[in-house]
């Protein structure tokens, strides 16, 4: 490994924000995009991470998102959020709009967000955890262009479609948090792997013929993500494509351009996120039947309740700093000049 820089995640929050605007990015969103980096850092998940940045940057600046959107948040109807993140980027119309959810919640018992004209929302079970600490159960939905053959065939038509469950610990945290793609792994970590020069386990991709490859570079060649378990996480992928593209107003994953290269023009992907109230449906019994379930994990040796790998980088990295790549940070220099 080369040289390493400590940073807490304040000082990558606001060395991020600093690039963004440099880019072209509206100060309050670049805020809201900056958070979520650290975020991302300080959980541990290098691949949404810093390394995106550049990404970003490029895509601000080429036009595929609006760094100076203004999302719209409306309610159509009772227990229905919509927001349109205007071309802009997920995190800032996600933001602007869960406070109206989590309030629909409580109002309606359950209620919907869905989010159009968007484009990659980083860690979903970022957002959903937000929620889940006002305490509702957060479900979310995120598409985006596809890189997932259906069983028995070798062209893409779903992407890594991510879903995630956040469930409140009724003191502000959350007691379970789900986060999981409808591939063996996210896009982003082959990615990460193809701009590092690495190979990739097998089982990740396969190629454009449907053959398991170690080369992560076939995924920009034709080739496909693997679904995780088969037709099991293709049906994922589907359900995944049906709440946060079809029902939200989205465009399909087909017809989606990359998150990554400049090409295409802004993807106008989308999310959808349901929040749910215990006290609307429970009985009462919710967080007792929450804490049985989590301890009969726990009690297990070697079991990990979802979620706490983050749980644990966080305090680790609050504790010790967070590493960052000295070339990294000068690469993201670079990419604003």
């Amino acid at each position: 490994m080369g040289q390493t820089t400590t940073m807490t995640a304040a000082e990558i929050a606001g060395f991020a924000a600093d690039i963004l605007e440099a880019a072209g990015t509206a100060p309050a969103n670049a805020a809201v995009m900056a958070r979520s980096i650290a975020a991302a850092e300080r959980d541990g998940i290098a691949s949404h991470g810093l390394i995106y940045l550049p990404i970003y940057v490029e895509h601000v600046r080429c036009g595929k998102v609006d760094g100076r959107a203004v999302p719209v948040v409306t309610v159509p109807r009772p227990g229905t959020v919509l927001a349109d993140a205007a071309t802009g980027f997920a995190h800032p119309a996600i933001a602007a709009a869960a406070p109206t959810l989590v309030a629909a919640a409580r109002s309606q018992g359950v209620a919907v967000l869905a989010v159009r004209n968007s484009y990659n929302c980083g860690v979903l079970g970022h957002h959903t955890e937000a929620m889940a600490a006002h305490g509702v159960v957060a479900l979310g939905f995120t598409n985006a262009p596809a890189t997932i053959a259906p069983v028995g065939g070798t062209t893409p038509v779903v992407g890594t479609n991510p879903f995630s469950l956040a469930v409140p610990d009724g003191t502000g945290g959350v007691a379970l948090l789900i986060d999981q793609s409808a591939s063996v792994i996210a896009r982003s970590e082959v990615v990460k792997r193809h701009r590092e020069g690495q190979a990739i386990p097998e089982g990740w991709v396969v190629d454009a013929e449907g053959r398991p490859t170690t080369d992560p570079e076939q995924i920009l060649k034709g080739g496909s993500m693997a679904p995780s378990g088969g037709y099991k996480g293709v049906g994922i992928g589907i359900l995944t494509e049906v709440m946060a593209a079809a029902l939200a107003g989205a465009t399909l994953g087909i017809d989606a351009s990359p998150f990554s290269g400049p090409v295409g023009g802004p993807p106008r992907t989308g999310q959808m996120f349901i929040a749910i109230d215990p006290a609307a449906t429970s009985g009462g019994a919710f967080a007792q039947r929450i804490a049985d379930l989590t301890a009969a994990i726990a009690a297990q040796p070697g079991a990990r309740l979802p979620g706490a790998r983050r749980l644990d980088a966080r305090a680790k990295h609050d504790r010790e700093g967070i590493l960052v790549a000295s070339d990294l940070l000068e690469k993201i220099r670079a990419s604003v000049g």
